[in-house]
């Protein structure tokens, strides 16, 4: 993570924002910074992959699960992720990055990350994660217990289907 004053910024902003439902969505309004670019002058594409960490430790924080986190020791995990990017966003732009659980399996929690710039998507990215205890995985259902919800998984959008069809076995 190289992002370090933006973590501790979100980090900080999120203890005092609204507390979220896992099924709600976070919103993070940030701007690029010259720390961002690449050599064509846009945001590096790279930069995007580590700009959405910070949304998911938002999501994180803002639903409590950030505690059960750090008190059971758990590390989270990306397992794969897959973007789209359509714009590009330039030097000082102000954008959104939208975050949100949109479903899970047995193993596997999926969120979906937008990032917006005057209500257009720019890019958007699938990211499958999960928590590892000290011996093992953590499932969706221990992970949502941990914050005492008990909720069914929405049915997996077919974005999600689609991309997990195409996964290496």
């Amino acid at each position: 993570m190289n992002l370090i004053f933006r973590l501790i910024w979100i980090i900080i902003e999120s203890f005092f924002r609204k507390r979220l439902h896992p099924l709600a969505e976070s919103v993070l309004h940030l701007r690029v910074l010259p720390n961002d670019l690449d050599l064509n002058m846009h945001m590096n594409n790279g930069r995007f992959l580590s700009i959405m960490d910070l949304g998911r430790i938002d999501l994180m924080i803002r639903t409590d699960l950030g505690k059960a986190v750090l008190k059971k020791r758990w590390k989270p995990l990306v397992g794969a992720v897959t973007m789209r990017y359509k714009l590009s966003l330039m030097p000082l732009q102000k954008y959104r990055l939208h975050t949100k659980v949109i479903g899970w399996d047995e193993k596997w929690l999926y969120i979906e990350q937008r990032f917006e710039r005057r209500n257009r998507t720019i890019s958007v990215g699938l990211v499958k994660v999960l928590f590892r205890g000290s011996k093992k995985n953590i499932t969706p259902v221990e992970t949502l217990k941990a914050i005492h919800v008990n909720i069914d998984p929405p049915e997996l959008p077919e974005k999600v289907k689609r991309w997990l069809s195409m996964e290496v076995q």
